[in-house]
């Protein structure tokens, strides 16, 4: 062996990785940590409380956008409104629930009308419609 030393491997760093995709989520881990901490919600906040407040919050917008997009694509739109937004929310029950003092700006109202306020049949289109659905057995 010769007196020349070895040269040193170069160790490679590894890309760190955010704390969002080490939990597989999209929504922000780090800044709802952030938020938590600096907010003055409690005096301490856990580990892993971000990680399942971003995990929640991804769930619920997830279910949301499926919803308003299925409305969209009822009303023949390709973009997502707040009236969109509004309909999947109110024809869902559990969201219904948890949004029910929410106020969507633009989203308007469903649409109901009370039975009382429809016009009623008079006696003779009511007779009509009785004679139209019998069927007579002559030919």
């Amino acid at each position: 062996m010769t007196g020349r030393a070895m040269p040193l491997k170069s160790k490679k760093r590894a890309k760190p990785k955010t704390k969002s995709e080490r939990s597989g989520l999209m929504f922000p881990v780090g800044r709802i940590n952030r938020i938590l901490r600096h907010g003055n919600f409690a005096p301490r906040v856990g580990s892993g409380a971000s990680i399942y407040l971003a995990a929640v919050l991804e769930y619920l917008a997830a279910e949301i956008l499926e919803l308003a997009g299925n409305a969209a694509k009822e009303n023949g739109k390709s973009r997502i409104t707040p009236r969109h937004i509004l309909l999947a929310i109110r024809n869902d029950d559990e969201l219904d629930l948890l949004l029910s003092d929410v106020t969507i700006s633009t989203g308007g109202v469903l649409p109901h009308i009370q039975p009382q306020l429809l016009p009623r049949k008079t006696l003779r289109e009511h007779q009509k419609s009785q004679q139209q659905n019998t069927s007579s057995q002559e030919y």
